[in-house]
Formats: structure tokens, C-alpha cells, sequence
């Protein structure tokens, strides 16, 4: 059934890919084209290398720890301490990156991860607990001063802010690639060197991201003349003047707590509904490798229908928002319902396709919404809300049912799209507002 489903995923992902091809945009010209391409590509690569040193270490921490002889509630500490340091000690060291500049921060985030891939090197629990707390603050790190940085070169360059939405989708599907290759790399050097292995290649990746971003990109900055302290109170003072923002903001948070919680629940949830259909003293095995190849190619399907959708459905991408909350909700409601087998898998498969389409869409929309000024602490802010859900739940998982965790992950998503309406309605009214002004001020004349 698993290779069943990998073959008609990479299938559908190569049609998709091709239906989405089109001709580049004539009102670009010649030489903006090769010069946003050279950008593109100088950031791309940068990127998928950080990326790649992210996914070499998820699968073998937690085997890690257990190889040290950690128990689980050892193990679930440094889990929550990693997500506690990206809640508390991330939000503050990456919404520097506005006074302090966004290539700085990249690098640091290349130290900060790189220390933490080497305290995996000793069997001891502070110094592994080191590691959690700076590991939670690269990924504060990677998943906003990398974007930021992104943003601000594309528009300093004078580059079509529609171009944008390119990257973004590349981003997303170029990933999945380099997390599927990760996997084979992380799995084929754990089993000849042993599990710290991953994590040795991992630092070789980061110490040559941290090179390439010193060596080929220029400084940017949000706001380099505000005090550090004030970075906070402008990021809150633009929350508050647009309510656009914090609903943008929040609508991430639930998401993406969502989609972190499912990472820690299907297995249980496809071990348990594989478990119905063999004998009750039967060992449950399942191709864990392959489920995430499946997952990793859903994820490039729905960067390429993000894109599709733009292009030739010719949707707005508020509009793919809520085509992504509505049919990811649903998803993860299967699983509250439903035991069986087949259909566990193909709702998580859509879910996965799912989150393809939200990291380009909601990448899109903060580089239209976010200012450019407070943008890293902005983003920053809104992985409080979301590393607090996740902490909570993992606190509480072992005394809930994992339909119980699906069905809270389902309301998260459902409140999501409730705030995705009231977002995409102040969207509309400010338009039709500034549409107002425009012919007021045009009659005028």
C-alpha cells in the first residue's frame, strides 16, 4: 500500500509540476530577469543547504537519547526545553536581526546550531539540555531571519513584489527534495558511523551556509536606528495599529502548531489503525522511511498547486489561504472518525499537500502585510502562541487519546479559518478604502 501510494504521489507530483510550467513574465526585462534568477538562486542554495542541516538531525534525537539511556520523560524534558528556548530566548535574540541586521542573525544561527550539534558528541544531560535550549534558538532563528533577509533584498532590489510568490513555492518544493535526500544521507551514515553521525554532516552544512551567506550577501536591516529594546515596542505599536497582522499572525500560530503536533502523533496513529487488521499479539512494522518520502512529496505537490492556482486559477492568495485551512481542517478530522488503514494514510497525505500550499501562500502574505521595519520581531512574536500550544500538548499527550489530539488540531485549524475570514474581509474593506481615496483624490483633479 506505502509504495502504492509513493508511486501515484510522484506521479501526480511530476503533473502537477508540469501543468503549473509557464512563460516568464515580458514586462520584466531581460536583464532584471537574469539578475532576480542569479538572486534567486544565490538564496535557494543557501537555503536548501540550511534546510538540509535542519532535516539531517529530526530523525536520530530522539534515537539519541534513548541510545544515552534516557527515559522518556528525560527525553520529553529536552523536547520541551527546545520548544520553550524557541518561545522565550528566540523571540528575543531573532527580532534583533531588525536593529542588528538579518545576515548577522543567519550566521549566528549557524553558530548557535552548530554548538548544538556538537554537545550530541557527550553523554551528559545539561550538556545535552545546552543544546536543546540553543537549538530552540536557531529555529527561531532559521524560520524568520532567513525569510526577512529574503524579503528585504527582493524589494531593495527593485524586483516585482508578484516574483515573490516564486521563491517562496520554489522554497517550499526544493525542500521537500532536500528532506528526502537528508533522510537517505542521515539513515546511511547512522547505520555505518552510529546515530551522532547525522549531526556531524549536519554541522559540515552549517559551517558552509554560514560561508556562503558572509561571503555573498549584503547586510539588510528592519529598522538600524531604533534602540534594541524599541524593536519590541515598534513591533507591538504596528500590531496594534493593523489588526490585519495579528489575525496573519495568529492564523500561522494555530497552523503551524497544528501541523508540529501531527509530526508527533501519526505514527501512533497509523501504528494503531495498522494494528486493526493484524492478529491483537502482532508486532506492528511500518515503513517509517517510506511514510516520510510520501509526506516529503506531498509537500512538493502542494508547492506546485500553489502555484497553479495562482497562475491559472487565477486565485488571490487569501483566497488559496483558505482553500488550505478549509481542506487541512477536514484532514485531520479523519482520524477522530475513522480507523482505518488506507484512509488514515491518504488524510495525512492531504494534510501534508496542504502544508505545501501554506508555505508559500503565508510567505507571500507576510512580505505584503508585515512591515519592513519591525518584520523579524513581528514573526518572532507569533511563535510564542505556537511553541506554547505544542508545549502544552505534549505535556498533556500521554493522558489524551490520539483522537483526542487530532480533534484539538482540527479546532485549531477551524479557528484559523475563522480568523482567516475576518483577516481577508479587513483586506478587502482597506481596499475598497484606498480605491475610495484614489478616485476622491483623482475627481479632484
Amino acid at each position: 500500500m506505502y509504495w502504492e501510494a509513493f508511486g501515484v504521489l510522484l506521479v501526480l507530483c511530476v503533473g502537477v509540476r508540469w501543468s503549473g510550467r509557464q512563460p516568464g513574465d515580458s514586462s520584466v526585462s531581460q536583464q532584471a530577469t537574469a539578475a532576480f534568477k542569479a538572486f534567486q538562486r544565490n538564496y535557494l542554495l543557501v537555503y536548501m543547504i540550511v534546510m538540509g542541516a535542519d532535516w539531517l538531525q529530526g530523525p536520530y534525537v530522539y534515537a539519541l537519547y534513548d541510545k544515552y539511556g534516557y527515559d522518556k520523560s528525560q527525553i520529553a524534558y529536552l523536547f520541551i526545553a527546545g520548544f520553550m528556548s524557541s518561545m522565550l530566548f528566540g523571540t528575543v535574540v531573532g527580532s534583533l536581526a531588525d536593529k542588528y541586521g538579518r545576515k548577522l542573525l543567519c550566521v549566528i544561527f549557524g553558530v548557535f546550531y552548530s554548538v548544538s550539534c556538537l554537545t550530541k558528541l557527550v553523554n551528559d544531560f545539561n550538556t545535552l539540555l545546552l543544546g536543546r535550549l540553543l537549538s530552540g534558538v536557531a529555529t527561531s532563528l532559521l524560520f524568520s531571519s532567513f525569510e526577512s533577509w529574503m524579503v528585504a533584498e527582493h524589494k531593495s532590489r527593485g524586483f516585482a513584489s508578484s516574483l515573490l510568490s516564486e521563491t517562496f513555492s520554489l522554497a517550499t518544493f526544493g525542500n521537500g527534495i532536500v528532506a528526502i535526500v537528508a533522510g537517505l544521507v542521515a539513515s546511511f551514515v547512522a547505520d555505518s558511523f552510529g546515530y551522532v553521525a547525522p549531526f556531524m554532516v549536519s554541522l559540515g552544512l552549517l559551517v558552509l551556509g554560514s560561508i556562503l551567506v558572509l561571503g555573498s550577501w549584503t547586510e539588510n536591516y528592519g529598522d538600524a536606528q531604533a534602540h534594541a529594546s524599541a524593536t519590541f515596542s515598534n513591533a507591538l505599536n504596528a500590531m496594534r495599529a493593523d489588526s490585519k497582522i495579528v489575525l496573519l499572525g495568529l492564523v500561522q500560530s494555530l497552523f503551524e502548531a497544528a501541523m508540529y503536533t501531527f509530526v508527533f502523533m501519526w505514527t501512533p496513529a497509523l501504528k494503531a489503525a495498522a494494528a486493526l487488521n493484524l492478529a491483537p499479539d502482532a508486532a506492528v512494522e511500518l515503513p517509517f522511511g517510506l511514510i516520510f518520502a510520501c509526506f516529503m512529496v506531498s509537500i512538493m505537490i502542494g508547492s506546485s498547486l500553489f502555484g497553479l492556482m495562482l497562475s491559472r486559477l487565477h486565485m488571490g492568495v487569501e483566497e488559496v489561504g483558505r482553500v488550505a485551512l478549509i481542506v487541512a481542517a477536514f484532514a485531520l478530522a479523519v482520524p477522530v472518525f475513522v480507523s482505518d488503514e488506507l484512509l488514515t494514510l491518504a488524510s495525512f497525505l492531504v494534510f501534508e499537500i496542504c502544508c505545501g500550499i501554506y508555505f508559500p501562500c503565508f510567505g507571500t502574505l507576510r512580505s505584503k502585510y508585515v512591515p519592513e521595519q519591525t518584520r523579524s520581531a513581528i514573526m518572532n512574536f507569533f511563535r510564542v502562541p505556537l511553541n506554547l500550544l505544542v508545549v502544552i500538548v505534549l505535556v498533556e499527550v500521554g493522558q489524551m487519546a490520539t483522537t483526542t489530539v487530532f480533534a484539538i488540531c482540527s479546532v485549531w485549524l477551524l479557528v484559523a479559518l475563522a480568523m482567516h475570514a475576518q483577516f481577508k474581509r479587513l483586506t478587502l474593506l482597506h481596499k475598497g478604502a484606498f480605491e475610495d481615496d484614489a478616485s476622491g483624490l483623482s475627481a479632484t483633479h
